[in-house]
């Protein structure tokens, strides 16, 4: 009997068609399915492939009976219970590489939009005004460039400010001092970074001690002026003190693309002057889902068809 794979978001149809091909292999595809129908259909699921949509949470996995892997078409695994996945034998994976140049390049254009006031312009033309003495912005070359996680990510984000004729900085307790000078840039702690950078932007995953890293207190230590980009997850900044720090002038701007919760209710940031905001874009490009698409396809494949597992986020899973 074919290994069932229940997709229940709205993934790349051609990721859809590997699974399809193979003849060991019996897919439940229909676009974002509502969760009821999630339910019945995780019932005789052998795995199941997701994006952000689904929340493969406690409650949703009670229902598998048979469910051995899960694949996430992107990096983040917040909306799985890795807990519960870990206790039930399921092993989570995601797709960390698919989607890295369409976040790199997004973060870059989130810069420039708050360096330039782009968006702010944009506005004020499109609503009549011709008015160019209020969005005077600042140039990028020279200006120290912080970054919070030197995964793949932040060194694709690194390599895009040297063109630019940037100083960068990074902070990573995983990355070796040399690996980042090979690409010209230079490791420091926390407080060197906030105390140097003109720019800071936020590439690490959600831990303890990365959550709500952006305060009142780290704030303090930063530059007067300092502009803050986040395109990783929401809940790396205390959005009240940001915006606070915002409206006394010792940030000099935000731009944002993720929010906790999503969508933002009664966010502070959200239409304050010298924010951009956007609703989590960055890896919203027709190349990065069928990347990330196809990647979490392969990941089943080889998981149900050869016992092969990669990219796990549980890896406690594969010690039971």
């Amino acid at each position: 009997m074919p290994f069932h794979v229940l997709i229940s978001d709205n993934v790349d149809k051609r990721a859809v068609a590997l699974l399809q091909q193979n003849p060991d292999i019996r897919v439940t595809f229909s676009g974002d399915l509502p969760r009821e129908q999630t339910i019945a259909a995780i019932a005789d699921a052998d795995a199941l492939v997701i994006r952000s949509a689904t929340k493969a949470d406690a409650a949703l996995l009670g229902y598998a009976t048979k469910l051995k892997a899960i694949a996430r078409a992107g990096v983040g695994v917040d909306n799985v219970d890795l807990d519960f996945a870990t206790d039930k034998g399921i092993v989570v994976m995601n797709t960390p590489d698919g989607n890295t140049i369409s976040t790199a390049e997004f973060t870059f254009g989130l810069m420039l939009s708050l360096a330039r006031h782009i968006p702010q312009a944009h506005g004020s033309l499109s609503g009549g005004k011709w008015d160019r003495k209020s969005f005077t912005g600042v140039e990028l070359r020279g200006k120290t460039l912080g970054i919070v996680g030197f995964g793949r990510i932040g060194r694709q984000v690194a390599k895009r400010a040297l063109a630019f004729e940037m100083n960068v900085v990074a902070y990573d307790p995983f990355v070796l001092p040399d690996m980042a000078a090979d690409l010209g840039v230079t490791m420091v702690n926390l407080d060197t970074l906030y105390a140097q950078s003109d720019f800071v932007t936020l590439h690490t995953t959600v831990t303890d001690e990365s959550r709500y890293m952006i305060n009142a207190a780290t704030i303090s230590k930063m530059k007067k002026g300092v502009r803050i980009i986040n395109a990783a997850r929401g809940v790396l900044i205390n959005d009240a003190d940001l915006a606070e720090a915002i409206k006394s002038g010792q940030v000099g701007g935000a731009a944002l693309d993720v929010f906790e919760p999503e969508p933002p209710v009664d966010n502070p940031l959200i239409g304050l002057a010298g924010v951009v905001h956007t609703p989590h874009l960055a890896a919203s490009t027709s190349d990065a889902q069928n990347n990330v698409a196809l990647d979490a396809a392969q990941l089943i494949l080889d998981a149900l068809l050869q016992g092969r597992y990669a990219n796990v986020c549980n890896p406690k899973v594969l010690q039971k």
